[in-house]
């Protein structure tokens, strides 16, 4: 049985209470599970198995409506998914296993969206921009760029240089930070300026550009904090455990941040062993605030075994007024894996976070590209029995996902 629970706030200032009497903040279990659902599910990737795994969104600055999902299948490529989960784009390029991107990007004096991920079998930097106008995916990395062994990966803008970086880890704990430029030709390169180890295989990061913290989940350990400059070292400090000690439960998997403010926001972590979501103060020493299930509702099958996330607090219209977080579903059966969306302020409600006002500003546009601005497709897709696949290019047409 699933119970759903709303804290009420004298509830919420309890566990607060107790969360900074114990420092770690661990989590009282039992209590009943905070249960939010999903309102809109993407198409199934191609590929069938554990294919699905990491999220990105990306928040059009001009028409929010427009904003679209980009999504990874560690089996073939990225898919581009608008925000009634929608495919409008899929690119073949290998074993993709992250993604991250970036705005304002200087491309020859034109601001792009930069979007990166690593690519698994060849242990590549993949580097594309993605076309506001289309709202597709274009290459314009300058060269094969090989890095330590790829699993996971994320990207930071410093607000210190203005410069801007992907992160990569590896299974083995290796971390490799590579410093990203442009070239003379309108491409990207890309040179590493950082390398350390976490200590065993980690794959989760996410990078807080505002307040220059990198965080990593080691995956059987807990989560960490770095300093993301270049010139950081190996200072950290732990926020969170596995086990008895803390509130995680191994795999600790993807990380993203909802903002609030400058500096204010939450961290988000996906639970994987629990098939939860765990919510932290984006500020301070990121003390525990909660911990969340996403359900089934009477349309949206329940998500489990999430790899990776990402979240938004920007308004993407009335089915996300106060943003979305965006998970990878590990078990959509009897369809191949794919990603759900759930509205921020559900989770919100549900938590008893106070409601929060937008704070993703609009960002400059980037307008090398001069076609006309698709219509607004926000609607859920309904998935029929099917499945509704878009087959891609040289790839399987659906097969129902292969139970693991």
């Amino acid at each position: 049985m699933v119970w759903s629970f709303r804290f009420g706030s004298s509830l919420l200032s309890f566990i607060l209470l107790v969360s900074v009497m114990t420092g770690c903040g661990v989590a009282d279990t039992g209590q009943s599970v905070i249960t939010v659902s999903a309102v809109v599910e993407t198409q199934p990737v191609p590929n069938t198995g554990d294919a699905a795994d990491d999220p990105v969104i990306w928040v059009n600055p001009t028409h929010p409506e427009l904003s679209v999902v980009i999504g990874t299948d560690k089996k073939g490529g990225l898919g581009v998914y608008d925000l009634g989960g929608r495919l409008i784009q899929y690119v073949e390029i290998g074993n993709v296993n992250n993604v991250d991107l970036r705005n304002n990007f200087n491309l020859n004096n034109v601001p792009i969206t930069l979007v990166t991920a690593g690519e698994r079998r060849r242990d590549t930097l993949e580097i594309y921009r993605l076309n506001p106008a289309t709202r597709k995916l274009e290459n314009i990395a300058a060269r094969a760029i090989e890095t330590v062994g790829v699993y996971g990966s994320c990207m930071y803008h410093s607000r210190i240089s203005g410069k801007f970086y992907y992160i990569v880890t590896s299974e083995k704990g290796e971390v490799e930070q590579w410093e990203l430029f442009a070239t003379p030709q309108g491409k990207v390169d890309a040179t590493r300026v950082r390398a350390f180890t976490v200590g065993s295989q980690t794959e989760g990061c996410v990078a807080d550009d505002e307040l220059g913290h990198l965080y990593l989940a080691e995956e059987d350990v807990g989560i960490w904090k770095y300093g993301a400059e270049p010139n950081a070292g190996t200072t950290r400090t732990q926020i969170d455990a596995v086990g008895s000690k803390g509130n995680l439960t191994a795999d600790v998997e993807g990380l993203a941040i909802y903002k609030t403010g400058n500096t204010t926001g939450y961290l988000i972590a996906s639970n994987q062993g629990d098939n939860s979501y765990v919510i932290y103060d984006r500020a301070g020493n990121n003390r525990y605030i909660a911990t969340f299930k996403i359900g089934a509702s009477a349309t949206i099958d329940a998500v489990t075994e999430t790899d990776g996330l990402d979240v938004t607090s920007a308004n993407l219209g009335p089915n996300f007024p106060r943003g979305m977080l965006v998970v990878q579903d590990g078990n959509n059966r009897p369809c191949n894996q794919n990603f759900k969306y759930v509205p921020w302020h559900t989770i919100a409600a549900a938590v008893g976070l106070p409601a929060s006002t937008n704070a993703q500003l609009p960002l400059p546009v980037d307008t090398s590209n001069s076609e006309p601005v698709p219509a607004a497709t926000s609607v859920p897709t309904p998935i029929p029995a099917e499945c509704n696949v878009v087959q891609a290019p040289g790839g399987p047409v659906f097969m129902p996902m292969l139970l693991r």
